[in-house]
């Protein structure tokens, strides 16, 4: 189907019928949404001195295996920088989508907490969190005052294993995704009735999966993005801008409230 066309402030009608029909929602954001707050890329973060690194020494066993120092400077660099920011309106709108419709199901790929900051509960991280630290052995969260008595340039020892590091609780490449999360948020696209996807082109499997599983399960897209991309040409409804604009509008029409703009 080719995707609905909307002008530049309003949403089509059909969308906002749907809407009002309360539809289970399943949502999937990317890294487009946390941009909107100023939180870089993981690429847009390669900048300065880590420009010279292979992204694979930065974000991989074996680059953590190799280089833990320099693993572990990255990440906490990486966190000072998401520490500055606040979830901008397009959080704050699936927050409030959230609680008006407590059966939304809300799945992202991106690691900065961000959601949970705006308020959103039980988010589905496909990638982790950089905020949460774990052990490279056991995979058990350590605890942020361990962290803080063993603060230091390279990654403090682990406290359940003598062999253990402290590392960033992130996918890295060539790592597979908690199979518990991701069977979860494709079991929600399977029985949604609408599937929206905000700031992310869905070039990352199996993240880019999720909208395919809901449209053949029946439900409508929309994608909401600056630019058209392989799921915008897919979907039901193309909303061309950022998600920081359209999201309080869906928002607003699922809460039968009028919309800002």
């Amino acid at each position: 189907m080719a995707p609905g066309k909307p002008d530049n402030q309003h949403l089509p009608d059909d969308l906002v019928e749907l809407l009002e029909t309360r539809p289970e929602i399943c949502v999937l954001t990317g890294a487009g949404v946390s941009a909107e707050s100023g939180v870089p890329t993981f690429r847009d973060a390669q900048t300065g001195l880590w420009a010279k690194f292979d992204p694979l020494s930065l974000a991989s066993p074996e680059g953590f295996a190799e280089d833990p120092a320099t693993v572990w400077k990255w990440y906490s660099w990486r966190r000072e920088l998401i520490s500055r920011v606040e979830p901008n309106d397009g959080h704050r709108a699936l927050a409030g989508m959230q609680d008006a419709l407590p059966g939304l199901t809300l799945v992202t790929q991106n690691v900065d907490g961000l959601h949970q900051a705006a308020g959103a509960r039980d988010v589905l991280e496909l990638h982790g969190n950089i905020r949460r630290t774990i052990c490279s052995r056991t995979r058990r969260e350590i605890p942020a005052e361990w962290l803080e008595a063993h603060s230091r340039d390279h990654p403090p020892p682990s406290p359940h294993d003598p062999e253990g590091l402290a590392r960033p609780d992130v996918v890295w490449f060539g790592e597979a995704l908690d199979r518990e999360v991701l069977e979860a948020a494709l079991e929600a696209a399977d029985r949604c009735r609408l599937c929206i996807v905000a700031g992310t082109a869905g070039t990352v499997e199996p993240a880019a999966s999720i909208p395919r599983v809901a449209a053949r399960a029946g439900a409508r897209v929309v994608d909401i993005n600056p630019e058209v991309t392989e799921i915008g040409r897919a979907a039901d409804w193309h909303l061309e801008g950022t998600s920081a604009t359209w999201l309080p509008r869906i928002a607003a029409a699922l809460s039968g409230s009028p919309g800002p703009g």
